[in-house]
């Protein structure tokens, strides 16, 4: 049996998470953290049993204790960012699920590998915005980082049996989105609605928003590069609208390695959490009896400014992608909330890195004192 605390809990990722532990039978949830999804939570707890939960707030917490009486539980409850520690260090946990939006991420993250947990990473921001903090530590941990998100897990899969120097470029595989091919004029009437309807996957709202604007895909460029230690000159992006091949590896012999699959997030997630082992998993199969055609594009770095943005912050490195991200969660957030325009979101993101004065290794306070400048700006300037 093995223990898992989850971060984000009722999120797509933690929900699918816990449809993972449902279906297998074989791993124990000790904690989890929510943002302030109180029904969702009280039934995971009711259901999976953890010691210890976490909401955000201290009025959430209070509620659900209160919800908890009237089912005879009795479990320690907390809230805020020492929550989020706790559930990421808790003892009995072998692996934490990061599947936290956002920069909120990072602190967590760093708790549970200074705890000595094994890390099933699903939240972009903490590698692109302190990847040479989190990297650094895990392998002075003897920590492993299993990437969660797709097409990292693909890569990953892809590299297994092989050795890292004889790999000679990532291939990252997008969609492109609700709105491939479409032009900047095209996109300037873009209602959220049509922002929030993804064509293959099922996720949470702000990274649909981030595949949109193909800034999810410039994060993945950035992670990637930490995760697997390539320059950002050696990372491509290839637009694959079925989602059929998650990602590829192209060694330095010309072979190129895919992992396929139908779009499922479970699957990752499974294998992260069973890693190394692969186990059953329900769900549809690639037909390629069925299967005409697998279609790929270039992706479109004009149209598409925030891909290119998010590499030109990969490139200058230091602390300009925690510039670039962190004005990108705010003004994704200004959008899901109807007070810009979508094609604002980059001319957003774009203004602050014109403006940032580069720090070459930030530490983690100056990342997080980054970030709140950063919205400061956004605030007295975009609201």
């Amino acid at each position: 049996m093995k223990n898992i605390s989850i971060l984000g809990s009722t999120g797509s990722i933690g929900t699918q998470t816990l449809d993972v532990v449902r279906a297998n039978g074989d791993i124990n949830v000790v904690a989890l953290a929510a943002g302030r999804n109180i029904d969702l939570i009280e039934k995971q707890i009711v259901e999976f049993s953890p010691e210890l939960v976490s909401l955000w707030s201290d009025e959430d917490a209070k509620e659900l204790e209160n919800r908890l009486k009237g089912h005879n539980i009795n479990i320690e409850i907390m809230s805020g960012i020492d929550g989020l520690k706790a559930v990421a260090s808790i003892d009995k946990a072998e692996v934490v699920v990061s599947a936290v939006v956002g920069m909120i991420g990072i602190c967590p993250t760093i708790a549970a590998i200074e705890a000595g947990k094994d890390i099933a990473l699903a939240n972009k921001e903490t590698l692109v915005t302190a990847g040479h903090i989190i990297m650094k530590m895990a392998a002075d941990k003897g920590v492993k980082i299993l990437p969660v998100d797709s097409e990292h897990s693909a890569i990953f899969q892809s590299m297994q049996g092989n050795k890292r120097e004889q790999v000679s470029k990532l291939l990252l595989t997008a969609s492109g989105g609700p709105f491939r091919g479409w032009t900047r004029e095209q996109m300037k009437g873009v209602k959220l609605e049509e922002a929030l309807n993804h064509p293959n996957w099922s996720m949470g709202r702000k990274i649909t928003i981030d595949s949109a604007t193909m800034v999810n895909k410039g994060l993945e460029i950035i992670e990637a590069k930490w995760l697997f230690d390539v320059d950002i000159d050696d990372i491509e992006v290839v637009v694959q609208p079925q989602s059929l091949i998650h990602s590829m590896v192209e060694y330095v012999d010309g072979a190129i390695i895919a992992q396929l699959g139908t779009p499922d997030m479970k699957l990752p997630i499974q294998y992260a959490l069973y890693y190394p082992d692969r186990k059953m998993l329900a769900g549809d199969r690639v037909d390629f009896s069925v299967l005409k055609q697998i279609q790929f594009e270039i992706p479109d770095m004009d149209n598409f400014r925030g891909l290119a943005l998010a590499r030109e912050a990969g490139k200058t490195g230091g602390s300009m992608p925690t510039v670039m991200n962190a004005s990108n969660e705010k003004a994704v957030s200004l959008f899901l909330n109807r007070k810009i325009a979508f094609l604002t979101i980059t001319d957003i993101m774009e203004d602050c890195m014109n403006r940032h004065k580069l720090i070459h290794n930030p530490s983690l306070d100056e990342i997080l004192s980054i970030e709140k400048d950063t919205y400061d700006y956004i605030e007295e300037k975009y609201m």
